[in-house]
């Protein structure tokens, strides 16, 4: 059970740093005044995985407190990682999901 916890835990965070890296693409893009609604797409479904895997990772016995959203958003600017890649359009990488209305 614990080694279920923990690759949830791992996913998690996963995700959220690379959540983190997709919301200073659209930061750069909507100040060049570009287009962001295919990353703000693949946000939301960033956003709405890591839901699920809340919920299961506390329907399996999960018990530690998870940082609230303002927590993270305190963190220093040192810890927070930096998008340095450049997203390519049509190209979803591993963990991008394309949605497509």
């Amino acid at each position: 059970m614990d080694n279920k916890i923990n690759e949830i835990r791992r996913k998690i965070s996963a995700l959220r740093a690379e959540m983190t890296l997709v919301e200073a693409a659209i930061r750069d893009q909507v100040n060049r005044d570009l287009d962001c609604s295919e990353a703000s797409y693949r946000l939301l479904a960033m956003r709405a995985e890591v839901a699920d895997l809340i919920g299961r990772w506390k329907a399996t016995g999960g018990c530690d407190r998870l940082p609230t959203v303002r927590e993270r958003l305190t963190q220093s600017q040192a810890e927070r990682p930096v998008a340095r890649t450049k997203l390519d359009k049509g190209k979803p990488g591993p963990g991008r999901v394309t949605i497509r209305p």
